[in-house]
């Protein structure tokens, strides 16, 4: 395997990729960022990734989706990435989890052994339910806020929550921080560039932020945990 990612290893080091090979990854929605989150931790060598997401691949979802493609239309969407990154790495475990997740269930995730948890969700019930699960039980995480109606993945950072601007979703999760008295960081991916009013409940949305968004996240969790 080692062969396999020997680019990798040129730029980290076999101990740091041996590291990765050990770490469990749990990314809940697969979507426009979280697919592109699971693809880079896949090609990153993470040993086990947990794959969480409820939905099947709709034709809708081709102008942003790594995984969406005329011959997937319809499919689940956790059956279609298993076969992903067993295609890009035969010895990645991989963990289906095909169930919508609310903050009823929320709990069921954590009774894996969980190295970093991604949240690419888009309830914000849950997000919220996330940040406190994740920091009473020391679990590492990060979350993203919205890519919708947004066109320049410039704008794009990894920030405290309390740094965050230009973001409606991320308005609601600093006023939830906030009332809740929450001291710890809660690390985010938002983008400041201001939304495209489209007047729709429903948001637009481009290839370019989402996937952008999570590459930079994987890219993230690489990182903290080599660093460790």
């Amino acid at each position: 395997m080692l062969h396999r990612f020997s680019r990798l290893v040129k730029v980290i080091g076999e101990d740091s990729f041996k590291t990765l090979n050990d770490k469990c990854v749990l990314v809940l929605g697969v979507g426009g960022v979280g697919g592109y989150a699971v693809e880079a931790l896949a090609r990153s060598g993470i040993g086990k990734l947990i794959i969480v997401d409820f939905d099947n691949v709709d034709e809708t979802n081709i102008n942003r989706q790594i995984i969406a493609l005329e011959s997937t239309i319809c499919l689940k969407k956790v059956d279609v990435f298993e076969k992903r990154i067993k295609e890009i790495n035969k010895e990645c475990e991989v963990i289906k989890i095909d169930e919508f997740i609310t903050v009823d269930n929320l709990e069921e995730l954590f009774k894996y052994n969980i190295d970093y948890f991604v949240d690419a969700c888009d309830t914000t019930s849950v997000k919220k339910e996330i940040i406190r699960k994740c920091i009473n039980k020391k679990v590492p995480f990060i979350s993203c806020m919205g890519t919708g109606n947004k066109l320049d993945p410039s704008k794009l950072e990894i920030c405290d929550i309390r740094k965050t601007n230009n973001d409606p979703l991320a308005r609601m999760i600093r006023k939830f921080v906030k009332d809740e008295k929450i001291n710890n960081k809660v690390m985010v991916l938002s983008s400041s560039e201001v939304p495209v009013k489209t007047g729709e409940r429903t948001p637009g949305s481009s290839m370019f932020v989402p996937a952008s968004a999570g590459i930079m996240i994987a890219s993230y969790v690489v990182r903290k945990i080599i660093k460790k």
